[in-house]
């Protein structure tokens, strides 16, 4: 059997349902292993496919997958005992995405493929599953090329002892749960288990914050900034990412780095196929130099809690906490250190004296001090918030204003403001230009 030329992406499709919200339409569309396919033909790479899906969807994914030019579609494995549909309650990730996936404790997998259906490949990018990937390396040809993408369902590293030997690339996010769970203080230690598989090259995506790129082969780091703009939609962006990257390892891995990073900005701001493959045709028609030129944003996950941000609301008991929850749980969720004025100093009451109120201030005016920047949430036109805006301009800080009601559309606010919206995902783009911004200046 000859080697075949064309890239095979393996893993699971499922059906993406959007939760939708007031104002919002839902969205319905096929995903898991299909949102690669998209940027691999957004990019006119030749691809097939090898799926894990219900028996319900073979045929609709089988047409899909051809409209985009698939060459072959293999019905790896079929799942039973669940529709594999995810229900995504935040389609444009301000914090956790809140997947569901319905039914997923009475999923069953059972691999039904030919033995040798798989072996003429010689490229693989494998997105692990709940399906089994050992018994996927006696279905590959020994001499095989593997890529994986371990940002979800993989728990344990040593599932990909048996790929040893084979291992291109890994790809990972910095939203995956095993990079969480051993990266609470530095990346040394999954660096060092990832380079025990022997890859020649790591991808860590890093969302808003950019990528890097590790080159093994010659201990090399590049750092690819993100191109932050209105987010529509970041449901398999990491995975068009980690798709067009694999697809293009052999033009050199840092350039493959910086046009999959393109492709995934493209893929993040559109949910129109036509679109995306439009934008992308026009993204990558710039050289490399061109892109390291234009610049973006660079914050690696572990360099954000070095910069404080001086939390400027009515972080009250009594008060209405929508919106502080919703932004709490945002910046929490990007990893950036929050200083709160009321919990770290005291909630005063109503009746408060005068010498705590004195207290209290000049407490809050030397945290606000020892902070680099500001995040402001002055709801209800809070008169405490707005002062310490104004102080924060004052000491030439940096001052995010997030005004989801419209209260304070005021030319001091709106205009000091670095970054002043009535959208939380603005403002979080803005902290991470800001940080980006103040990391250059210190390095």
């Amino acid at each position: 059997m000859s080697p075949r030329q064309d890239i095979l992406l393996v893993g699971e499709i499922y059906v993406d349902f959007t939760i939708p919200k007031l104002g919002t339409e839902s969205k319905l569309r096929l995903g898991g292993v299909v949102h690669a396919a998209r940027g691999l033909w957004a990019i006119d790479a030749n691809f097939s496919v090898a799926a894990v899906c219900p028996s319900y969807l073979v045929d609709q994914a089988r047409a899909y997958l051809e409209s985009l030019g698939c060459n072959e579609f293999i019905w790896l494995a079929e799942v039973k005992g669940a529709p594999n549909v995810i229900a995504i309650g935040d389609p444009i990730e301000l914090a956790d995405q809140a997947y569901q996936d319905i039914l997923r404790d009475e999923k069953s997998v059972e691999y039904l493929c030919k033995a040798d259906a798989l072996k003429t490949f010689k490229t693989c990018l494998i997105f692990p599953g709940k399906y089994d990937i050992t018994a996927l390396r006696c279905l590959l040809a020994d001499d095989v090329q593997l890529s994986f993408d371990i940002a979800y369902d993989l728990p344990d590293l040593q599932l990909l002892s048996s790929f040893k030997g084979n291992i291109t690339s890994i790809v990972t996010s910095t939203s995956s749960p095993m990079f969480l769970e051993k990266t609470s203080k530095n990346l040394s230690n999954l660096l060092a288990k990832l380079r025990d598989l022997s890859p020649q090259a790591i991808l860590l995506k890093e969302n808003r914050g950019g990528s890097r790129v590790f080159d093994l082969r010659n201990q090399k780091v590049d750092e690819i900034p993100a191109l932050l703009g209105k987010t529509v939609n970041s449901v398999g962006v990491g995975d068009v990412y980690s798709a067009v990257f694999v697809s293009m390892l052999n033009t050199g891995t840092f350039d493959a780095g910086w046009k999959a990073a393109r492709a995934a900005t493209c893929y993040a701001q559109t949910t129109f196929p036509d679109d995306f493959k439009r934008d992308v045709k026009r993204s990558l028609a710039l050289s490399i130099d061109q892109m390291r030129g234009l610049g973006g944003t660079v914050l690696p996950w572990h360099e954000r809690p070095c910069f404080q941000i001086y939390f400027a609301a009515p972080d009250f008991s009594y008060v209405d906490r929508t919106y502080i929850e919703k932004s709490l749980r945002a910046l929490d969720y990007h990893h950036f250190c929050v200083c709160r004025p009321v919990q770290e100093n005291g909630e005063l009451s109503r009746q408060s004296s005068e010498h705590k109120m004195r207290f209290a201030y000049m407490n809050d005016l030397e945290l606000l001090k020892r902070c680099d920047l500001v995040f402001a949430l002055p709801l209800e036109r809070d008169p405490g918030t707005l002062v310490e805006i104004g102080l924060a301009l004052a000491l030439k800080k940096p001052v995010v204003t997030y005004d989801p009601l419209k209260e304070n559309t005021n030319t001091m606010v709106m205009a000091g403001s670095t970054v002043y919206s009535d959208k939380l995902d603005t403002c979080l783009n803005g902290l991470f230009g800001i940080m980006s911004k103040l990391r250059a200046m210190r390095r």
